[in-house]
Protein backbone atom coordinates (compact mmCIF):
# COMPACT_ATOMS: atom_id res chain seq x y z
CA UNK A 1 0.00 0.00 0.00
CA UNK A 2 1.36 3.43 -0.89
CA UNK A 3 1.41 6.53 1.28
CA UNK A 4 -1.65 8.12 -0.31
CA UNK A 5 -3.63 4.88 -0.13
CA UNK A 6 -2.72 4.42 3.54
CA UNK A 7 -4.01 7.89 4.39
CA UNK A 8 -7.09 7.55 2.19
CA UNK A 9 -7.97 4.23 3.84
CA UNK A 10 -7.48 5.73 7.31
CA UNK A 11 -9.74 8.67 6.45
CA UNK A 12 -12.40 6.54 4.69
CA UNK A 13 -14.81 6.63 7.64
CA UNK A 14 -14.29 10.34 8.32
CA UNK A 15 -15.86 12.65 5.72
CA UNK A 16 -14.17 15.77 7.17
CA UNK A 17 -10.69 14.20 7.06
CA UNK A 18 -11.37 12.84 3.56
CA UNK A 19 -12.31 16.36 2.44
CA UNK A 20 -9.05 17.72 3.87
CA UNK A 21 -7.08 15.08 1.95
CA UNK A 22 -8.94 15.85 -1.28
CA UNK A 23 -8.40 19.60 -0.83
CA UNK A 24 -4.64 19.13 -0.37
CA UNK A 25 -4.25 16.94 -3.43
CA UNK A 26 -2.21 18.69 -6.12
CA UNK A 27 -1.55 21.86 -4.11
CA UNK A 28 1.85 23.34 -3.27
CA UNK A 29 3.76 21.98 -0.28
CA UNK A 30 3.38 25.25 1.59
CA UNK A 31 -0.33 25.70 0.83
CA UNK A 32 -2.91 26.13 3.60
CA UNK A 33 -4.53 22.87 2.46
CA UNK A 34 -1.33 20.89 2.99
CA UNK A 35 -0.80 22.53 6.39
CA UNK A 36 -4.33 21.53 7.37
CA UNK A 37 -3.68 17.96 6.19
CA UNK A 38 -0.50 17.89 8.29
CA UNK A 39 -2.51 18.95 11.34
CA UNK A 40 -5.12 16.25 10.75
CA UNK A 41 -2.40 13.62 10.26
CA UNK A 42 -0.67 14.75 13.44
CA UNK A 43 -3.93 14.33 15.39
CA UNK A 44 -4.53 10.91 13.82
CA UNK A 45 -1.03 9.76 14.80
CA UNK A 46 -1.58 10.92 18.38
CA UNK A 47 -4.88 9.06 18.56
CA UNK A 48 -3.57 5.94 16.79
CA UNK A 49 0.17 5.34 17.34
CA UNK A 50 0.09 2.20 15.17
CA UNK A 51 -1.14 4.32 12.27
CA UNK A 52 1.65 6.80 13.00
CA UNK A 53 4.23 4.02 12.74
CA UNK A 54 2.78 2.79 9.43
CA UNK A 55 2.64 6.36 8.13
CA UNK A 56 6.29 7.03 8.97
CA UNK A 57 7.39 3.70 7.48
CA UNK A 58 5.48 4.40 4.26
CA UNK A 59 6.90 7.94 4.13
CA UNK A 60 10.43 6.54 4.39
CA UNK A 61 9.69 4.02 1.63
CA UNK A 62 8.38 6.79 -0.61
CA UNK A 63 11.39 8.99 0.13
CA UNK A 64 13.76 6.10 -0.63
CA UNK A 65 12.38 6.02 -4.16
CA UNK A 66 13.72 9.54 -4.70
CA UNK A 67 17.37 8.75 -4.02
CA UNK A 68 20.03 8.60 -6.71
CA UNK A 69 22.51 5.75 -6.59
CA UNK A 70 26.13 5.89 -7.80
CA UNK A 71 25.99 8.47 -10.53
CA UNK A 72 22.23 8.42 -10.96
CA UNK A 73 19.88 11.39 -10.91
CA UNK A 74 16.72 11.90 -8.89
CA UNK A 75 14.64 14.82 -10.13
CA UNK A 76 11.53 16.02 -8.36
CA UNK A 77 9.27 19.00 -8.93
CA UNK A 78 6.78 20.05 -6.31
CA UNK A 79 4.12 22.71 -6.45
CA UNK A 80 3.06 24.79 -9.40
CA UNK A 81 5.36 25.43 -12.33
CA UNK A 82 4.57 28.47 -14.42
CA UNK A 83 7.29 28.15 -17.02
CA UNK A 84 9.72 25.74 -18.58
CA UNK A 85 11.38 23.03 -16.54
CA UNK A 86 14.49 21.11 -17.45
CA UNK A 87 15.57 18.06 -15.50
CA UNK A 88 18.82 16.52 -16.58
CA UNK A 89 22.07 15.04 -15.47
CA UNK A 90 24.70 15.56 -18.14
CA UNK A 91 24.13 18.17 -20.81
CA UNK A 92 26.43 18.65 -23.76
CA UNK A 93 25.66 21.65 -25.92
CA UNK A 94 23.06 24.38 -25.77
CA UNK A 95 19.55 24.26 -24.40
CA UNK A 96 16.78 26.29 -25.99
CA UNK A 97 13.15 26.56 -25.00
Amino acid sequence: MGLYDLIKTKFAGDPAASAVLAAAEGTAQDSPQVRELAEVLEAEQAADPAFGERLRAEWERAADGQRAESGGVANRISGSVGGNVLQARDIEGDITF
